[in-house]
């Protein structure tokens, strides 16, 4: 059997291009977006150790906010402290930024983007199998024994039976990690099954025993300054926006971004509520146009927000008649700042608490817990693309039912790369619109 050598350490502009190539390549919502980045960090570039990852992950997931970005920030953070961070989190949403300002402008100037609308039918068949491909991928290393396999199917069920919302389900998760580590310690020690993968992967650059670095461990002192800097940012930003509606977006974004436990979703009937109903920034039809270019484009799911700033600047004219291209990109770019500025914070306020209790089973177990409830959300999540792509006008769309099954023999049977299924299946979606 070969022995792998530990990676080399890649340098800041190595680690800089990894994140931009990702900010434009992250497909497929969280769940696509954290296979990515565990096929990357984990499996080929072996940055970090697949338990630091999902210790990492456990803790995004009870953070409000976008989850995967908080991730990416994470790690990034670990590995070159707050510039890291700051490269990782922001190259992960500019692109879908730039992206979907121009898609929202064109969709605005030319009302019909069918060349756009026949790409985004070929990649959502393909979102439903990258979100089962994540779901396997987590679920094979974090689901070790029958009591987490359990969990993540309890966790299915109240989700996609009762309705339960995710913030509960995250709740009753940690409840039962904590109750479990008192009870039966070993079925919720997080590590008893990453053995294997230092087998699999070979060492990592920041594994499991590597020490805390410096910048990462806990200090009061750097807690406070962090926080004190977070909220000057915050005010300041808030006080140059002399329109009221940028005022009003970037306090109505600052709300959201802390409102929305359980990801994008959860958070989408407040946004809808607000945009549509509260301030009038765009239409209803509008509201769910947007929510297929922000479903099916890269970046977080919760990038919506910029298409709904960007409609919303652009109706209102913030920057006059003459200049409505600059009031729009204004706008999402508003909405985008207040919406991540609070998950920057969460990772480098709570980051340092985090590593300090990566040993301590009481605090380890809720979050392996947790991970193992995600797994059947996940599952849950893939089923609603499904659902919604592949059964439309109560019929069968069999040519969306084709692009699945390929897309998920590409990834499962053939190993095939995930840009590789997203770019093939974009193709074949304009083929058949240009056809």
């Amino acid at each position: 059997m070969k022995i792998l050598k530990a990676p080399t350490a890649p340098t800041f502009f190595q680690f800089f291009k990894y994140w931009l190539k990702l900010g434009f390549i992250s497909f497929g919502g969280p769940a696509g977006q954290i296979s990515m980045m565990h096929y990357d960090l984990v499996e080929k570039h072996r940055w970090i150790s697949e338990h630091r990852f999902l210790h990492a992950l456990n803790y995004t997931m009870v953070l409000p906010g976008p989850e995967a970005q908080q991730l990416a920030t994470y790690i990034g953070w670990l590995m070159f402290g707050i510039r890291g961070g700051i490269a990782a989190g922001v190259l992960f949403v500019l692109p879908s930024l730039f992206i979907l300002s121009a898609l929202t402008w064109a969709y605005l100037s030319y009302g019909t983007l069918d060349e756009v609308a026949g790409i985004l039918y070929g990649i959502k068949p393909a979102v439903t199998a990258i979100v089962l491909f994540a779901a396997y991928r987590i679920g094979s290393k974090a689901l070790s024994n029958p009591v987490l396999k359990v969990l993540a199917v309890l966790a299915f069920i109240a989700i996609f039976q009762f309705k339960i919302a995710f913030p509960y389900i995250v709740l009753i998760a940690a409840l039962i990690g904590f109750i479990g580590a008192k009870v039966s310690p070993s079925m919720f020690m997080a590590g008893t099954h990453h053995a294997s993968s230092k087998g699999n992967y070979g060492p990592a650059l920041i594994d499991d025993d590597t020490p805390t670095p410096d910048h990462a461990k806990f200090s009061w002192p750097r807690l406070f300054i962090f926080a004190f800097i977070g909220i000057v940012i915050g005010i300041t930003a808030m006080s140059l926006l002399d329109n009221k509606v940028l005022q009003d977006m970037g306090e109505f974004f600052t709300k959201a971004a802390l409102l929305t436990f359980g990801g994008a979703y959860a958070v989408l009937p407040y946004i809808y509520q607000g945009g549509v109903d509260q301030y009038q920034w765009l239409t209803a039809t509008q509201m769910m146009d947007g929510l297929a270019l922000g479903e099916t484009t890269p970046g977080p799911l919760i990038m919506i927000v910029a298409f709904v700033g960007f409609v919303g600047a652009t109706v209102n004219e913030v920057f006059g008649p003459e200049s409505i291209l600059l009031s729009g990109f204004v706008g999402a770019s508003v909405a985008t700042f207040f919406t991540f500025l609070p998950s920057f914070l969460f990772i480098f306020l709570g980051g340092p608490g985090v590593e300090a209790t990566r040993g301590d089973l009481k605090f380890s177990a809720p979050l392996s817990a947790v991970t193992a409830a995600v797994v059947g959300v996940i599952v849950n999540l893939a089923i609603f693309f499904a659902l919604a792509t592949l059964y439309q006008n109560h019929q069968v769309d069999w040519i969306s039912l084709m692009i699945t099954l390929v897309a998920i023999t590409a990834l499962f049977r053939f190993k095939i790369g995930i840009m590789t299924v997203i770019m093939t299946s974009a193709a074949i979606g304009l083929g058949l619109t240009l056809i």
